[in-house]
């Protein structure tokens, strides 16, 4: 089995993962289940998560138990950040690209999943480290707030390896990265 960095999100019609207060109100009143269709089986997949410090926080003020127990977290922040009990959690800095290498062994042939956090995601699109979006894009426009996957460079045409509609309008669709 290959490892594949994922980035599995959820988006607004035009493109924010939150809305212009970092809040995610607009998307829980879709429910939970709209828009995370198939995560128990993409989650099952997935060894190793990572995230930025800002998802970490979003996390940890949700005061949830930590929602990934069985796969090893980095998270990437240059502060000292409190640990959650209950997960195998890295706090770590630096390029992505020298991490990912890590991530790749950690994952034993599992998957990388990109947790949240637009910019993180880039910074792996961006050194060319990432191979396929989960996007599920909701029926809502917000006009502003924190975009989907804010690169620095275009990439070449996503290949659709999957798509569909969901109950409430929702569209749920994979895209390989080709290189």
């Amino acid at each position: 089995m290959t490892t594949t960095t994922q980035y599995y999100v959820a988006s607004s019609v035009d493109g924010f993962i939150a809305d212009r207060e970092g809040k995610l109100d607009w998307l829980m009143q879709f429910g939970f289940e709209e828009f995370t269709a198939g995560y128990e089986a993409f989650l099952a997949e997935v060894a190793v998560v990572v995230m930025g410090a800002e998802t970490y926080e979003f996390v940890r003020a949700e005061g949830h138990a930590w929602a990934y127990p069985e796969q090893t977290a980095w998270v990437l922040t240059r502060r000292d950040l409190p640990r959650m009990e209950g997960g195998h959690i890295r706090f770590a800095q630096g390029d992505v690209r020298d991490l990912h290498a890590e991530w790749v062994e950690a994952a034993a042939g599992r998957n990388i999943w990109i947790v949240g956090g637009g910019q993180v995601a880039a910074q792996v699109a961006d050194a060319g480290l990432l191979d396929e979006i989960v996007l599920t894009t909701m029926p809502v426009v917000l006009g502003a707030g924190t975009p989907l996957l804010p690169v620095g460079t275009a990439t070449g045409a996503l290949e659709v390896s999957g798509t569909e509609v969901l109950p409430s309008g929702a569209i749920a669709s994979r895209y390989r990265i080709t290189r």
